[in-house]
């Protein structure tokens, strides 16, 4: 996350330059390997406006900032990725984060920040996706996709 400071921004964005080498390396292996990939885990960003029940208001904030919704935009348009929970629901006010100030999980003031990102070869895999809210566990809603691999 960048939201402590302008130096967390900062490795915050190092780290997307670091990591988008390896995203692609990886799909361009995955070409002459058969190789699928699911990544699971909190991204840290919102990806698009319906991502997040405020948009407006946090476009200057870290994990809605145009560059990373620039880089999320690459991700699954131009290397090779799709955003699995997408695949079949494209729903607003669907969040897996929710601050603990303000009754931010009450009132589904929320972003969608975790994500299992696919290699685009598995789109056709998934079967069915869901946020588990019926038991809150943290300040994270838990992603489930199912696949039929």
């Amino acid at each position: 996350s960048g939201s402590h400071n302008e130096e967390r921004q900062q490795q915050k964005f190092q780290f997307m330059e670091h990591y988008s080498k390896l995203l692609k390396q990886q799909i361009s292996e995955k070409k002459s390997s058969q190789k699928n990939w699911i990544i699971c885990g909190d991204w840290n960003i919102a990806h698009t406006k319906d991502d997040i029940k405020n948009w407006r208001g946090n476009q200057k904030n870290s994990g809605f900032l145009p560059e990373e919704r620039a880089w999320m935009d690459d991700l699954f348009n131009s290397w090779g990725y799709s955003d699995a929970f997408r695949v079949l629901n494209h729903a607003t006010d669907q969040y897996t984060w929710w601050s603990n100030r303000g009754n931010a999980y009450a009132n589904n003031v929320g972003w969608r920040i975790d994500y299992q990102v696919i290699s685009s070869h598995l789109v056709n895999k998934v079967k069915s996706v869901a946020i588990y809210k019926e038991q809150r566990f943290s300040d994270h809603a838990p992603l489930i996709i199912e696949y039929s691999l």
